[in-house]
């Protein structure tokens, strides 16, 4: 999403009319504020994620975590390969 708001800012400079169209910038302030939600996101899971793993490593936590099964949980992160194969949105006026 990011590479889009990239071409999204610097098509929005070629054409100085589509700069100054106030739906044009909502529609920019919308998506910068999707990508910051989603960026929010991952780091609140992912936060979340290493509390766990440090309290299933942790005594008297760790006990109480064996006895309900709780396993260490991975934390979110995108591949290389999978941020190649994911197609960009594409946004057109």
């Amino acid at each position: 999403m990011s590479g889009t708001l990239k071409s999204l800012f610097a098509l929005s400079e070629n054409y100085p009319n589509l700069k100054a169209n106030q739906s044009f910038l909502e529609l920019q302030r919308e998506l910068t504020d999707t990508e910051n939600k989603i960026q929010a996101s991952r780091r609140f899971y992912n936060s979340n994620v290493l509390s766990l793993n440090t309290k299933l490593d942790m005594f008297p936590s760790n006990a109480i975590g064996r006895a309900f099964e709780f396993t260490k949980q991975e934390f979110f992160k995108l591949d290389e390969s999978e941020q190649e194969a994911r197609k960009p949105v594409t946004v057109s006026f």
